[in-house]
């Protein structure tokens, strides 16, 4: 099992902050690995995510909502797919700001323990969630564009 947890301060009331993060579809505007979110109900509830992997595996799943807090907070299981993950966000009000808290974990990384290991040698998860949210924060705030190159 891998986990990673970062959070970021984002200038801009919880409720817009849980507006945008809640729209899954915006997700490749910001998290480099992410590909394409498709959801798979009117609720967005469910939704296929479809996600670069490591060593250029691809990795596809389906989520689905085990909370949904409007303004408060976010949390996921995977349904099927190549990769088990869970995780959570919170969308704390401090003052005029929001602090988003992330913690995602996954399981079954393509290619076995070999994949794990290399992913970790390869790539540094902490690190690409701290770069993901700054371009969310960006975004959010109204800076141009999220600084991915697709």
């Amino acid at each position: 099992m891998q986990r990673v947890e970062q959070s970021i301060r984002v200038k801009a009331p919880a409720k817009k902050v849980y507006q945008y993060w809640r729209n899954f579809e915006n997700f490749p505007k910001f998290m480099k690995n992410v590909e394409e979110v498709r959801l798979l109900d009117p609720e967005g509830r469910m939704s296929h995510w479809k996600i670069a992997g490591p060593l250029g595996v691809p990795v596809e799943f389906d989520a689905k909502l085990t909370q949904d807090e409007p303004g408060r907070a976010i949390g996921w299981n995977s349904v099927g797919g190549t990769i088990e993950t869970s995780g959570a966000v919170t969308f704390q009000q401090l003052d005029n700001d929001t602090v988003v808290h992330v913690v995602m974990q996954w399981y079954d990384t393509p290619a076995g323990t070999v994949g794990e290991a290399a992913s970790r040698v390869l790539q540094n998860p902490s690190a690409m969630l701290q770069e993901d949210l700054q371009r969310f924060k960006d975004i959010v705030e109204g800076r141009v564009g999220s600084g991915l190159k697709r």
